[in-house]
This record gives C-alpha cells, structure tokens and sequence, in this order.
C-alpha cells in the first residue's frame, strides 16, 4: 500500500485547493499532484445575460483581482459593441491603464508583503504563529505599515476610476462611465503623505532593493528552490516594451527561443489547447504547436519579463536590467524570482501611474464610442498572475451565448504542480516523519505563482487541514492538523 501525505487547504493564498504526495514502500515520491477542489461555473452563469453586464458579473469570480476580469470582459464586450482596442477614445483608454495599472500595484504589494514575506523573514520552519503578516507586524513596524499603505494607494486608484475598490463598475463596452477630476488626480498626486505617488514609487524601488539584499544573502535559496526550465507566454506591446493592458502574444522556450512571435491574441484557440485531468477541476493549458507533454508554461511576473525586450518606464528599467543581467540575458527559471520580477512591476506600476495622473486627457469628456455590433469578441489582459483570456459569443437577441475563460492560475497549473513535484522529491521523498516546515516548503513552491484559485474554479466553503502518513502496510505513522 503506498503512504499519501494530503495538505488540505493550502494556505495563504487566494482560494482552497489541497496537495497529495504518494510515497512507496521506501518513502520514495512516486506521485505529486496540485488538486483544485472547487468548481468554476461562471461560464455557465453568464449564458443568457446581456452582453453589456459581463464587465461587471465577471469579476465576481474574486475579490482580489477584480478589475482584471472586468476589464478583459469590456475589451471582448468593445469588440461586439464595434470599437477595436485601438478604438478607444485617449481618455477611455488611458482611464482603463490606470485602473489596470493600480490593480497591479495593490495586488503585488498584497501577495509579496502579506503572503510570501513571512516566509522569506521568518524562514520556512519558523513558528507558524509567527511566520504570518501578524507576525512582521510586531517584528518590522516600518515594513508592515509601508505594506498596508501601498496596497490602499493602488486601491485609491482603483476607487478613483471604477467608482469602487472592490468589483467597480468604471469599464463598459467601447469605453468608460467616468473621467479623472481634478480633484481625483491632485489627492492621488500629492496626498495625503505618505499617500502621494513619490512616495510610493520611492517605496517600491527600496522593496526590490529589500528582495535583492535577501538574494544576496540567500543565494542558493532563491536559485535552487523549485528551479525547472519551462516555456513562458505574456502579451508585448508591438515594440517588445512591457505593458499589462494590451498588446500581441508572445512566447519562448527555456532558452528564449521564440515559440509565438508577436501574434494576434484574438486568434488564441490556435495556438492555446486545454487538457482535463481527472483529479482536478482546474483545466491544463498548453501550446499546441508543442503538444500536450511540451507545450506548457508559465505566465506572470517571471514570464513577463522573461518575454519582453524592455520596460518603458527609467527606474523600472534600470532594475530589469540587472535582472536580466543575472541570468546573462537568457530567461530566469527560478520560481522564488518570481518575488524579484513582481517588486519590479511593482515599481512599473507606480511609474506608470504618475505618468498617466499627468496626462490632461484625463479630464476630457469623450467616454464611449460605438461601432456596428458583431457577435463575438476576445479580450486579453496581463493580470497580476498573468496572461487573462476572456472570449465572449452574443446572439441576435444581444445575449451571451458562449464564454471561454482562461485565468491566469490556469495559465500556471502544470508549473505549479512542477513546483510541487520539485519539493516532494527534494525535500520529502525519503523521510519517515512529517514536519511542518516541510509541508511549508510546499506551499512556498505554491506561493511563488500568487494563484488565486477561486478565479480558476469557483470558491465554497471552508476546509480543514489534516496531513497523514500511512506506511505501506497501512499503518498510521504521522498526522498532523490545523
């Protein structure tokens, strides 16, 4: 009888989802599996509503990224509404970015200081009563309040162009329902301190400083931990440049090869196939052009800039470069990189952010346009977890007829599961008695993607965690509970 270890929630992060380990007869891992527990149905839930409410159903599907869902659904919806995504009006277009753009910063500042900090200060096999956001609260004041406060200053933009912090309504097909006052962008500009954009920005530059000392000190951690090369996928602005709202797609190998060259993203079925594996909910996404066993990839952070040729933004730059730098140009494979590459978008964003609050189209009051109606539409933006698709069908009765949606989690189901495979071989396979640090390791592997897993499924209920180790006559060995 083989023992399994079952890890079940896997904790902080967005959603549940739970770990089996499958050990022989001598301890050795001969199965690893990231199983996604719960059910998405807003495929479903959307079929027969209005075309014009999908910006705002969709991003039900969480609480976290919201706005990345509402504005790849009004990208697909400006499609059937007639206007093309270089059809915008400036004010509508640069007011969707700056939304994107504080979603971004919110986010990255939440999953880093909030969710994988504790682990990188603490260590892995640190008290979990302390190793916890609690924990740098009453360890490191200074970082905890800056942590809190670059998440509200994202969420502040967010309120100030979705008219919400949390499941706005700011987007809707062929463009936007409000502008930027004056008011708006001078509170967002200078205040009130710390609140003012300088000061976020120099905040996030010194974050990626804090990441590279941490690297410095703890080299072969960040490089070896649940390193494996992988293909990458993001989208790229058409001059290469970095840009999270819009863009075509592209791909490489591990050697940065190119595996899609820059193609239209409303093309994607032929490029992107999904397999279903019968012990997960969650779909498995690959490149068909590599087949199902080859085809897979990483999407985020990581593959951002492992894909694109340069960030347009000076101190975001300057950082991408030494980056890049380490790994001699050639893509980063490194999963605990993932927290390097999301501090610098962290900075991006902020750099962004300024740049669009000083631009005076803002204020103008062109907001929609309309075109001649179609029936389907692709949007594509470059959520905080990566590459979103939303593909939409519309009837002649103007409802939805037909929804597709590959979320960014998805995106990086079978890396994660690499992930996990790569800490079950180096770190359990073998042992006899369970610790906690090493049912943490793999959460850390986990972590390092920032999934939300109620976006790739639909979230119910509240599950316990309980670990066991049988031996192979069937014998309790270990349990664990939480």
């Amino acid at each position: 009888m083989a023992r399994k270890i079952v890890i079940e929630p896997v904790t902080r992060v967005e959603g549940h989802g739970k770990v089996t380990i499958r050990l022989d007869d001598k301890n050795n891992v001969s199965q690893s599996r990231l199983h996604i527990v719960e059910f998405r149905g807003f495929e479903r839930f959307v079929q027969g509503r209005p075309y014009w409410e999908a910006p705002v159903l969709v991003q039900r599907l969480c609480g976290i990224c919201p706005v990345s869902h509402h504005l790849a659904a009004a990208k697909a919806m400006d499609v059937i509404a007639g206007v093309d995504a270089d059809g915008l009006s400036p004010t509508a277009e640069k007011m969707r970015r700056l939304m994107h753009y504080g979603q971004m910063f919110q986010s990255h500042a939440l999953h880093f200081f909030h969710l994988a900090a504790p682990d990188l200060l603490f260590g892995a096999d640190a008290d979990p009563a302390i190793r916890n956001v609690i924990g740098i609260i009453l360890t490191n004041k200074e970082l905890a309040t800056r942590a809190v406060l670059l998440r509200k200053y994202g969420q502040e933009v967010i309120l100030a162009t979705a008219g919400k912090k949390i499941h706005g309504t700011g987007a809707i097909p062929g463009g936007i329902n409000k502008n930027l006052t004056a008011e708006e962008r001078d509170a967002l500009l200078r205040g009130p301190a710390p609140l003012d954009i300088d000061t976020m920005i120099a905040w996030a530059e010194e974050a990626v400083e804090f990441l590279k000392d941490y690297h410095s000190k703890n080299r072969e951690l960040m490089d070896s931990f649940a390193a494996f090369p992988s293909n990458h996928l993001s989208l790229v602005r058409k001059d290469g440049a970095l840009d999270f709202y819009h863009g075509a797609m592209r791909a490489v190998d591990a050697d940065g090869k190119r595996i899609l060259d820059d193609v239209d993203y409303r093309d994607y079925l032929k490029y992107i196939g999904e397999e279903v594996r019968t012990w997960s909910y969650m779909k498995f996404p690959y490149l068909k052009s590599l087949g199902k066993a080859e085809g897979w990839y990483r999407v985020g952070p990581l593959a951002r800039l492992n894909v694109c040729d340069f960030i347009p933004t000076p101190r975001a730059q300057k950082q991408f470069e030494t980056f890049r730098a380490y790994t001699h140009g050639k893509p980063n494979n490194m999963s605990l990189h993932m927290h390097w590459a999301r501090l610098i978008e962290l900075l991006h964003s902020g750099e962004v952010i300024k740049e669009l609050l000083l631009d005076p189209d803002l204020q103008k009051t062109e907001l929609v346009r309309k075109g001649k109606k179609r029936g389907e539409g692709v949007g594509l933006v470059e959520a905080p977890r990566g590459t979103l698709f939303h593909h939409y069908q519309v009837d002649k009765n103007d409802q939805i007829s037909m929804a597709n949606l590959i979320v960014s989690t998805t995106n990086n189901n079978e890396p994660m599961n690499r992930a996990v495979r790569w800490v079950a071989m180096n770190v359990i396979s073998g042992k006899r008695e369970i610790t906690e640090g090493m049912l943490n390791r793999v959460e850390i592997a986990i972590r390092a993607y920032d999934p939300c897993l109620s976006c790739a499924t639909h979230a119910v209920g509240r599950m316990p965690l309980v670990v066991e180790l049988f031996d192979a006559d069937g014998n309790l060995l270990d349990r664990k509970s939480r």
